[in-house]
């Protein structure tokens, strides 16, 4: 069983230098064909996506890995998608792929998986608020440690909008995870991290369209013991305007939780529910039976029968989830 951890890198390697366009060869990959996918979705994002782009091309262009930025437009109400083409030049490495209406985060990361070229991919936002210059080390973690699948971004504060409600938040929805899933998890929803594309690859399909869809690649691969290492990183104030809605968000944070432990293993959410009230309706059947002169109340079975529903569900939703094929 893998187990979640901080990993603080005592020697940062930075790669030997390259220039941009180089046919870099990785371990396991052809000349010319990108080592690395970064995908960067961009949603009104035209005042700054181009700093973002010089940030990621300048880390990597002398990181020595052959990569690619794919760009995905998520039908931008601005001129973001105006903006990524005029500098496409400047950019000899970056792809763009305009959606021809809005996806959300969720399906531009699953769409732009899918169409990786790279071995290794990196998720990570436009808006200025992760350190993107620290890709390659994220990078470079996967290729030390070839046990890891996965390296998330811890956030060492929070800086983004509606700060009062997100910290509480988020700080529920990871205890929650944290006790579903049996491990230990320093940030749940970064969305900062590399991870390799082909061990991704069956959870895509359950990634949802919105934010939540960090939080759904975590919980695959730790529901199915793929190992996840933890880097600390530092957090910026988002340039432009937050999409985020805390409520709403939240909420589908949470849902997406458990439907995902529900997804790979429902005992830990049924069976708990179950015995805890076929054991309420066990005692309740003590007192009735010591009160009533051997007379039960019809809600103490109704209890007892509810539990015993529960528990055989649980039981069917496991069966199938271990004979699901591909987990």
């Amino acid at each position: 069983m893998s187990v979640s951890a901080i990993h603080i890198p005592e020697h940062p390697h930075s790669g030997t230098p390259t220039q941009p366009g180089a046919g870099d060869e990785q371990p396991g990959s052809a000349p010319g064909v990108p080592y690395v996918t970064i995908v960067l979705p961009c949603y009104n994002e035209q005042d700054h996506v181009v700093r973002e782009l010089e940030r990621i091309s300048a880390a990597m262009d002398v990181s020595g890995y052959a990569y690619e930025i794919l760009a995905i437009d998520d039908k931008s109400t601005d001129n973001t998608l105006a903006v990524l083409r005029e500098a496409a030049p400047r950019f000899p490495r970056m792809r763009i792929m305009a959606f021809r209406r809005n996806g959300g985060s969720g399906t531009a990361r699953r769409i732009g998986t899918q169409d990786a070229r790279g071995k290794i991919v990196v998720w990570t936002d436009a808006d200025m608020t992760y350190p993107n210059e620290r890709i390659p080390e994220f990078v470079r973690h996967l290729d030390d440690n070839l046990d890891v699948d996965q390296v998330v971004g811890a956030r060492l504060t929070e800086e983004g909008t509606h700060k009062w409600a997100r910290v509480p938040a988020k700080w529920l929805i990871r205890m929650i995870a944290q006790r579903l899933s049996g491990m230990r998890i320093p940030d749940l929803n970064s969305g900062l991290r590399a991870f390799r594309r082909e061990v991704s690859l069956p959870y895509l399909r359950l990634l949802p369209p919105g934010f939540s869809c960090v939080t759904t690649i975590t919980m695959s691969f730790l529901s199915n013991q793929h190992p996840v290492d933890y880097i600390p990183i530092d957090y910026a104030k988002r340039a432009g305007t937050s999409k985020f809605h805390p409520f709403k968000d939240a909420r589908r944070y949470i849902l997406q939780v458990l439907r995902m432990v529900m997804y790979f293993d429902p005992l830990k959410v049924l069976m708990p529910l179950a015995l805890w009230i076929m054991g309420l309706g066990f005692i309740k059947l003590v007192v009735d039976l010591v009160r009533y002169d051997f007379h039960v109340a019809t809600s103490t079975l109704l209890a007892i029968l509810v539990g015993f529903q529960i528990a055989v569900l649980a039981l069917i939703g496991d069966l199938v989830a271990r004979s699901r094929s591909g987990t």
